[in-house]
């Protein structure tokens, strides 16, 4: 049941910002409260801020069965102190906490934009508009080598961005002038009200058409004739960027306020530029360290091997191994700090991992059986065995699995069926007879 009667609240604004229905629960509300503080905290969410503050309002209500019964039967003027009322069931003054005196008494209600939330949201509805927003973040690729992100670089972009019109200073018209939205009385927003089920209203709040949000409409005979009343206007931005030795694949450099601002109400964005680390033709990144793959042949694998390559800051590097120490495909060996500096501790290096891929001799790489003989006695004697008689003594050939897979429902089996039907190689058909 509702506390404002049985046709239900006569505003459910808070219900919808808590994501609940009208006769929801106190246990619904709570719930549905710490999942939404959780998901906007501007701890885990700086940029909704204020869709906390009107949370935490929301919950501030909803969650006291004497404010609720207020707000249910008398909307959120009834909660702002308006009302036979005055206000009841808000010790101290619920507004007076929450939005700095704003209340019945205000002088002018029309100065927080008839906003109910006006000195709540600090930043939000402010007195004489509506709430300074910020404007949208500038995002700008960066590419750059394994190489720079080795040693680091300062690149120079040349940028576009909105900018407020030199001329009317981002009034939109007269230089300093105020413009206030008829059709919203400068609040940005417009109330409606839809019906969402028998005797059952829904006010809800959707940006003002004829300002776009802003608030503000220049007319026709004031506009700027340097923007023509956009408030903004495109210029060049020349930015230096440090990418320091280490960063990584997608790491962002940001320059806060260096972005887009459409008008004066609003707070410039941000430029945000993101590295994306172009491919290497040798060296594969994996956080700190750096991997290559070698191919050596068996002799460098068994006897030694040593090679030169150019390392990212254009030193060469000779990399050797141990006397006898044995090479076997798809081994890795590592070099301790040879790989990526760390690029909070630029001192401080990863390693350099090589994995040998073993490159085998052709078959019958030596002609004489003598030669054979040769490198035969460089390896340790081949185990003899008694071949007893009636042994069967056979060479292992190449296998073949499609070739040798006959009789077990293989491909050549099939083809080799489907060819003796068809009258074998000498045109002979099978043919089975029935007795």
């Amino acid at each position: 049941m509702f506390g404002g009667g049985s046709s239900g609240p006569v505003d459910t604004t808070l219900y919808t910002t808590l994501n609940v229905k009208p006769d929801a629960s106190q246990g619904d509300i709570k719930k549905s409260y710490f999942k939404l503080a959780k998901e906007y905290h501007p701890d885990k969410n700086p940029d909704h801020g204020d869709k906390f503050k009107e949370i935490s309002f929301a919950y501030e209500v909803l969650s006291d069965p004497n404010k609720r019964r207020v707000y249910d039967a008398r909307g959120l003027e009834g909660v702002q102190g308006g009302g036979a009322g005055g206000g009841a069931g808000f010790p101290g003054g619920l507004f007076s906490h929450f939005f700095g005196g704003g209340g019945e008494d205000d002088e002018d209600d029309d100065d927080m934009g008839g906003h109910p939330f006006g000195g709540l949201f600090g930043g939000g509805f402010n007195r004489g508009g509506p709430r300074r927003r910020k404007f949208q973040d500038t995002i700008h690729p960066l590419n750059v080598t394994l190489e720079e992100l080795y040693l680091g670089k300062t690149a120079k972009l040349k940028l576009t961005k909105k900018a407020l019109c030199k001329t009317c200073e981002g009034s939109g018209g007269k230089k300093g002038e105020k413009y206030k939205c008829d059709g919203c009385r400068g609040r940005g927003v417009k109330t409606i009200v839809q019906q969402i089920g028998p005797g059952m209203l829904q006010q809800m709040q959707v940006a003002c058409d004829a300002c776009r949000g802003s608030g503000g409409k220049v007319p026709a005979g004031d506009k700027c004739k340097g923007c023509n009343g956009e408030k903004s206007e495109t210029v060049q931005k020349n930015l230096e960027v440090h990418v320091l030795p280490g960063m990584r694949h997608n790491d962002k450099i940001q320059f806060k306020g260096e972005g887009d601002q459409g008008d004066a109400d609003g707070e410039p964005g941000d430029i945000v530029i993101i590295i994306q680390q172009k491919e290497h033709d040798l060296f594969k990144r994996d956080g700190d360290d750096l991997h290559i793959t070698k191919k050596i042949t068996l002799n460098e694998a068994l006897c030694g091997y040593n090679f030169l390559i150019k390392h990212l800051d254009g030193h060469p590097l000779v990399l050797r191994n141990k006397t006898g120490d044995v090479i076997k495909p798809g081994l890795v060996r590592g070099v301790v700090g040879k790989g990526m500096p760390n690029k909070k501790y630029p001192n401080l290096k990863g390693n350099l991992f090589v994995e040998f891929d073993v490159e085998f001799p052709k078959d019958h790489f030596l002609d004489e059986d003598k030669a054979y003989n040769v490198l035969r006695s460089c390896f340790p004697t081949t185990k003899n065995i008694n071949i007893p008689a009636g042994a069967t003594e056979v060479s292992v050939m190449e296998y073949d699995e499609k070739k040798y897979s006959r009789g077990r429902g293989g491909d050549a089996y099939n083809e080799d069926s489907d060819e003796e039907q068809q009258g074998g190689p000498h045109g002979q058909g099978v043919r089975c007879q029935h007795q």
